[in-house]
């Protein structure tokens, strides 16, 4: 019987192709989100040498001993991403699910992209579906993982 590999890398979520501004969104307004979200998170503020902005870091506990790291930066009306930070495909997924139900203002406003598939030249976001559980969005973030794990 095939085990399935526990593959790990960055996501990163980003809004809509050409529409930055999408999410609506201020870094104050995700601070508060992650905060209502998951239990004690881990949040600071910092200057991005990268992009010149101040940019969100946070960890936050997605199961009971399961935490992630993460860097945002939403800079109304025209940017914004969020990246986790060696993330399995079932971590992000949670995060996703999470994202697209309860900060986004509609479902089908959020695309990933990994850094797995960046390094193998494939630098173009997918559309997250805009319905699915928990576990539907994990198995195509997985799928997403297994068509450039060669």
């Amino acid at each position: 019987m095939a085990t399935e590999r526990n593959i790990r890398t960055n996501f990163a979520f980003y809004p809509p192709e050409g529409k930055g501004g999408a999410w609506h969104a201020t870094l104050q307004a995700l601070e508060r989100a992650l905060r209502e979200g998951f239990p004690d998170p881990t949040i600071g503020h910092r200057r991005s040498g990268i992009h010149e902005m101040t940019v969100l870091d946070f960890e936050i506990e997605l199961a009971p001993d399961v935490w992630v790291n993460g860097t945002a930066a939403v800079t109304e009306p025209d940017y914004a991403y969020i990246t986790l930070i060696d993330v399995t495909a079932d971590e992000a997924g949670v995060f996703a699910v999470w994202l697209r139900d309860s900060f986004v203002p509609a479902p089908n406003l959020v695309r990933f992209a990994s850094s797995l598939a960046m390094a193998n030249g494939e630098d173009t976001p997918s559309p997250l579906p805009a319905a699915g559980s928990r576990e539907d969005i994990s198995g195509r973030l997985r799928r997403h993982l297994e068509t450039f794990d060669y």
